[in-house]
């Protein structure tokens, strides 16, 4: 497929998923809107984006002004130069609505499946260069991650719905010869920070001995924390219960006086975390570590 004819495509489906997201929009404030909370996080600045926070001061917006934001959110979508392009924005919230004849439950059905349909075509382009450079082409300066995120939702009657803050791990699994190549590229670096070149280089050799000494066999993973992010917490019993992301704002369909609503709370880093998994790694520096058998 040429590359005008991806544009086009690409195009059109981001139109499509626009289009819905606006009309869901419009619904969403003319909807009965029982209430609205939204927790305004600090942007986050290119000067900033390579560096994890150790704290994250919250603001709670209610009201009216809530519901302002939380509409922007669903439309964040694309690149303000001052802010990151690299961590987007997180935009943590909860609206509660009663939506007895489900028009707006079915309005964010379809929003969301312009979304599925949009990262599919994109993903349908062979290669990333390819991706990158279809989809800047046809949509400029659009946050293609953005785009991608669902809208969260709830249409039962949950005992509580909470946020908390969540520290992922980037996984990648790899065979003991992938590691050792990596680590060869390693020696290559050249004015690594704060080692000089020859210390540098044992320390490579090092590790590179840590790995030659497994049976050629081991199962090998990278275990990368990423930054911490904000997520909703869906509790029915003890048992049943569930979390997604809440880089979007939640929303609560028909909710009950009855369920419990909570509130993001600042973060601050733990050091010592009494829930804190430790890892051996066999290479501290880049998170390798030897999975079980």
């Amino acid at each position: 497929m040429s590359s005008s004819t991806n544009q086009f495509k690409l195009r059109a489906h981001f139109d499509h998923l626009m289009e819905l997201t606006s009309l869901f929009c419009v619904e969403l404030e003319k909807s009965d809107i029982i209430s609205a909370d939204y927790y305004q996080l600090p942007n986050v600045t290119k000067e900033s984006e390579e560096k994890a926070p150790e704290q994250i001061q919250v603001q709670k917006i209610t009201g009216n002004k809530a519901i302002d934001k939380i509409v922007f959110a669903y439309k964040d979508l694309f690149l303000d130069e001052k802010v990151s392009g690299k961590v987007l924005q997180r935009h943590p919230g909860i609206i509660r609505i009663n939506d007895e004849t489900h028009t707006l439950q079915a309005r964010l059905k379809e929003v969301n499946k312009a979304k599925e349909d949009f990262k599919n075509a994109i993903l349908q382009i062979e290669n990333n260069d390819a991706r990158f450079e279809a989809v800047h082409s046809a949509i400029p300066n659009l946050m293609t991650l953005a785009a991608y995120r669902k809208i969260h939702s709830e249409l039962a009657e949950p005992y509580s719905v909470r946020f908390t803050w969540m520290t992922k791990h980037a996984t990648r699994t790899l065979t003991k010869d992938a590691a050792l190549e990596m680590l060869n590229k390693s020696s290559n670096y050249n004015n690594p920070r704060m080692i000089d070149q020859e210390s540098w280089l044992s320390l490579v050799q090092k590790e590179k001995a840590r790995v030659a000494n497994l049976a050629e066999k081991s199962k090998l993973r990278i275990r990368r924390p990423t930054r911490v992010s904000p997520e909703i917490n869906v509790r029915f019993t003890a048992e049943n219960r569930y979390h997604v992301s809440a880089a979007l704002p939640f929303i609560l369909f028909n909710p009950s006086k009855d369920t419990k609503i909570g509130s993001l709370k600042h973060y601050e880093k733990v050091e010592n975390h009494p829930r804190k998994k430790e890892y051996n790694f066999l290479v501290d520096r880049i998170y390798l570590e030897k999975v079980s058998e």
